[in-house]
């Protein structure tokens, strides 16, 4: 078989591939869990960005109440117990991340403006942090970047990012059903700078994201539904 068709049939068989990807595959872990309902909904912390926006939302089931997933939110961060993933790969580039699967009485719950670090403070130039913005017991807690922070304390929007975790109890009949909670993580930010950027964002920073968060949020979902 000559080079050019052999050429040709692995240029179809990549576009084919990218296109799969594109209409199905991205979609998918883009609002993986969620409800459609879930996905357009507005939650805690989608006012204190503007601007075009991209936005993930994934959503997951737990059969806990609230008040016993709300501590293991407060425990995420390099600061104190981790993001319950895969803390080998975090450690691979240097993030320095501890893995504390238990409940820790001495740390309490976040303050408002508190640094939540991403990676030690040692490395990435000290950057690899965001703060608290909304810290709402056991419903909501967002975190922004640090620029958009001072915007933010200026009274006005941020641009750049934000992190958050909601925790709705399931309406199944009146009352709420007190013994299952959906945890629904936002992750909202501003344009990539460039076309690069983009094209790197959407072939491996998305699904390096989704398998991270994944596993966290069924971490979590373990730890909670372990607890009492």
């Amino acid at each position: 078989m000559r080079l050019s068709v052999l050429l040709g049939i692995a240029a179809a068989v990549l576009a084919i591939l990218l296109a799969a990807y594109v209409a199905v595959l991205r979609p998918w872990h883009l609002r993986w869990g969620t409800t459609p309902t879930e996905a357009a909904e507005t939650l805690p912390g989608d006012g204190l960005l503007e601007g075009n926006l991209a936005q993930v939302t994934r959503a997951i089931t737990i059969n806990a109440p609230p008040e016993r997933i709300w501590p293991w939110l407060m425990q995420m961060g390099q600061d104190r117990g981790g993001f319950y993933s895969y803390t080998a790969l975090e450690n691979m580039i240097g993030a320095d991340m501890p893995e504390v699967h238990r409940l820790r009485s001495n740390w309490n719950a976040r303050d408002l403006g508190e640094t939540v670090w991403f990676a030690t403070p040692k490395r990435f130039k000290g950057q690899g942090k965001m703060i608290a913005a909304i810290v709402d017991p056991p419903q909501a807690f967002v975190m922004v970047m640090p620029d958009d922070w001072e915007r933010i304390l200026q009274s006005g929007k941020g641009s750049q990012g934000s992190w958050g975790f909601v925790l709705q109890p399931i309406f199944v009949l009146q009352p709420i059903d007190a013994d299952h909670t959906r945890l629904i993580s936002r992750l909202r930010s501003g344009p990539p700078p460039s076309l690069g950027a983009r094209i790197a964002g959407a072939a491996f920073w998305e699904p390096a994201h989704f398998v991270m968060e994944r596993k966290m949020l069924l971490t979590i979902k373990r730890l909670s539904e372990r607890t009492r």
